[in-house]
Order: C-alpha cells, then structure tokens, then sequence
C-alpha cells in the first residue's frame, strides 16, 4: 500500500462532538472478520451510521448532505479508547479519514493512526468548536498549525512520527533507509562464523 506524505492538507470537516467514543463504537467487533486492512470503511460507526432497516441514519453527522465526503474529523475527548483492535484506524482511513483532531485520544489508538498514515491531532475544545464551524480547514504538518479562514492553532507531535507522516513512511520503509548498515552487518556475522 502506497502511503501519501501528508504535509500540507485541506480538506472538509465533520464534527462528532461525542467524548470517549471507543473502539466497538467505531468499528463493531461482528465486522471483524475480514483479512486484509481494507474493506472497513463501510462498517465505521455502523450503530450510529444506519437505521435498523439498513438506511443511513440522517441524523448521524457524517451523513447529512453538508459533510458528505469530509476526510477530517473533529470529535471529543478521549477518542479511540477501548480494545487495542487496529481495525478501528483502518475502518476510519477506509471510510476517507486522512485527520482526527481530538481533545485526547487513547494511546494505543493514537499510534495505530499514525502506523496507518492517518494524523492524529490534539487541539482543546474552544479551538475545535471554532474549527467545526468552518466547511474546509488546512493542516500544515511541517509547520505543526491548523488553520481556519480566521484563525491558527498549533499542536505538538513527537518528531518520531512527524518525520514518518511528513515523509510517507511506514515501519518498513524507515528499516530500509538503513539497508546497507544491515546488509554490512549480515555479511559481517557471516564471516565470523566461518
């Protein structure tokens, strides 16, 4: 799977202003059954997304008409807690989630993001309920601001996946940009051997 660099973004927003949604709420376990890490998009917020009749809920934000195709969402507090499953990070970048701007998020949950290109950004409530009232916002990752038509609001990242995001790498491709260090020390434990 190819990973897109994220540095600078602008894309539509939808709020889901719900604190300690978990990981059952954003992808419920009886759509675990899959595979492969694709495939999930269809079953994110499953319970809230659809009616009993397999309708979509039209009272459930992303999907009114206004926010159709958002690929940023602005939620609450402590999102993501719950199991340690993956499978909500791959449902919410299956669903067309590039950034999450949360007031906290679960740990593991918050590294699940980043090892799956997604961004994860912790902002306090007042900057997110400014944000939610505008259709487009711009994230500047290098930089470390999000920004509406009116205002800019920095956030801190670990350099660690800052590089990675910035750079659309994942684990594997940060292990082989030091591919001759290993191979060196590979054919050097092999001639110690013998």
């Amino acid at each position: 799977m190819e990973i897109k660099p994220i540095t600078k973004y602008t894309g539509k927003i939808v709020p889901l202003f719900h604190d300690n949604i978990d990981t059952d709420q954003i992808i419920p376990k009886s759509h675990l059954k899959r595979i492969s890490k694709t495939g999930f998009g269809p079953f994110a917020f499953d319970e809230w997304r659809y009616l009993n009749d397999g309708t979509e809920n039209p009272d459930f934000n992303p999907n009114k008409p206004q926010y159709k195709g958002a690929s940023i969402l602005i939620t609450g507090d402590n999102f993501g807690c719950g199991s340690s499953r993956e499978h909500a990070a791959w449902a919410l970048k299956d669903y067309g989630f590039h950034i999450i701007i949360a007031g906290s998020f679960s740990d593991i949950f918050y590294m699940n993001c980043t090892k799956n290109a997604m961004l994860p950004i912790v902002l306090d409530q007042e900057a997110r309920e400014h944000l939610a009232q505008f259709d487009e916002i711009t994230i500047d990752l290098p930089d470390q601001t999000v920004s509406s038509r009116e205002r800019t609001f920095t956030f801190n990242i670990e350099e660690t996946w800052k590089n990675k995001l910035v750079n659309g790498l994942d684990d594997i491709a940060v292990t082989l940009q030091y591919e001759d260090k290993i191979l060196a020390y590979e054919e050097a434990l092999t001639r110690s051997k013998y």
